[in-house]
């Protein structure tokens, strides 16, 4: 038995170490990130009954209301990380060491102003704000929701700066490395989640700063590590901070950040919408639905994550050979995803039984969440090869219709139409069409080198 496994172990390395480096290095970061993330997709799992037992269900809808508003405000970021995550891997690709340098300095200077002029512009608005009228609840008193709204968006802003570090980990090709960093700030997170249960009544404040705070830390104490280690030849400095560089960043971030307007108008409008419609105990189960046929958007991520900048590198230099090899693999893979999502729907009202007995979670609303994830997996197939190589006008554009239509689109499917939080799942499919049906046009044309126009910009 023992001769056996090892074996099975060296045949296992041999087909890991097989292939270009490239190759070998994508497929390290996807085991790694498989094993890492299903220690925190268990984690979350666990979490989620966790949490509403200590709160209330409805003050659990709250927090994840709140949580996605404020989540808004990561446009702020102008698409920088998207941008950074392209010029470092071009930089990287070309050896060009100081230039990466300048890069990584010039976007965290850019950043951090933008978000400590943010958070400054929120601390003069935020006495104005009705809290109770925009998250449509008087269960929880005017003062606390301040005080929670405040603890959420404090951290947002900080953490928003220190998680610049993951587009390096993208540019570098290791995003096991972002994993593992969500894995521990996780663990610390149930940690203090069970201590609070059992030391302190429901609390949404203490909810709220335990899931900033955690986060925060980790991020805080792997940058300062990393930047004086591993990373240390890019590591940020002011006197590398370069204004001739911002256009560049902001060029391409420009773009980048027009898409993700679009992004998060379309997906995290969802639970605003959802209260706003039908108030904030309905948002558990559309979160929960999303959080279970989810796990097949994780699971196929972990292979497109490491290829945005493997396809930036391949692109730099022409390799458009392994492009193509990498997305005839992945193509197989989302039809295995289509199996694991039919058999995870099948399944699924026993599952939310075990697993949440207190949230009811419509079959519609699971048949539609199954939908929704496998085809926004197979527009994500070509949408990272395009993200990489930063051809994006068209996707920019598309995504700008799909904003002005989502909540009219959601309202209709939800309320005149009667499908409920089904039909806010149904806009979002409408409005995410660049993905499955332009996308793979847009691929072939760049690899065939025929794109004119919009289709190369």
């Amino acid at each position: 038995m023992l001769e056996l496994i090892t074996r099975l172990i060296s045949k296992a390395k041999m087909l890991i170490n097989r292939g270009q480096q490239r190759s070998v290095r994508a497929k390290k970061n996807i085991i790694a990130s498989f094993l890492i993330k299903g220690v925190s997709v268990l984690i979350g799992f666990y979490m989620v009954p966790l949490t509403i037992g200590y709160v209330q269900k409805e003050q659990y809808g709250i927090w994840l209301t709140l949580s996605s508003v404020i989540g808004w405000f990561s446009f702020f970021d102008i698409g920088l990380g998207h941008g950074l995550r392209n010029k470092l891997s071009e930089a990287m690709a070309k050896d060009e060491w100081k230039e990466a340098k300048i890069y990584v300095s010039s976007t965290y200077a850019i950043l951090g102003a933008i978000f400590i002029g943010v958070l400054a512009l929120f601390f003069m608005v935020e006495p104005l704000l009705n809290w109770q009228s925009i998250l449509n609840t008087e269960l929880v008193d005017v003062k606390e929701l301040r005080l929670v709204a405040i603890a959420t968006f404090s951290f947002f802003c900080i953490n928003f700066i220190l998680r610049l570090i993951d587009s390096i980990f993208y540019a570098y090709q290791r995003p096991a490395y972002k994993g593992f960093i969500s894995m521990i700030s996780n663990i610390i997170t149930l940690v203090i989640i069970i201590v609070l249960t059992k030391t302190t009544e429901g609390s949404l404040l203490y909810l709220a700063i335990t899931l900033g705070a955690a986060p925060m830390l980790i991020l805080l104490i792997v940058s300062i590590y990393l930047f004086n280690s591993e990373f240390k030849p890019i590591a940020p400095s002011l006197s590398y901070v370069r204004k001739t560089h911002f256009k560049d960043l902001i060029g391409l971030g420009a773009r980048f950040f027009i898409v993700n307007i679009s992004v998060i108008i379309i997906f995290a409008t969802d639970n605003m919408i959802i209260t706003q419609l039908f108030g904030p105990a309905e948002v558990p189960a559309y979160a929960i639905a999303h959080k279970y046929f989810g796990l097949i958007t994780v699971g196929f991520s972990f292979i497109l994550v490491p290829m945005w900048s493997a396809y930036t590198e391949a692109y730099v230099k022409n390799d458009l050979k392994w492009v193509l090899s990498i997305i005839n693999k992945l193509k197989k893979t989302w039809l295995v995803l289509i199996g694991v999502g039919i058999l995870m729907l099948i399944v699924s009202p026993l599952f939310f039984r075990l697993w949440v007995p207190q949230i009811e979670v419509p079959i519609l609303l699971s048949v539609m969440m199954c939908l929704y994830v496998i085809v926004m997996a197979w527009g994500n197939i070509f949408v990272n090869f395009i993200n990489g190589v930063g051809k994006i006008q068209l996707q920019l554009i598309i995504g700008i219709v799909g904003t002005v239509l989502n909540i009219p689109l959601s309202y209709f499917f939800a309320k005149t139409l009667g499908l409920g939080t089904a039909g806010v799942i149904i806009s979002s499919l409408i409005c995410i069409a660049y993905g499955p049906i332009l996308a793979p046009i847009q691929f072939k044309k760049i690899i065939n080198g025929t794109a004119k126009g919009i289709w190369n910009k």
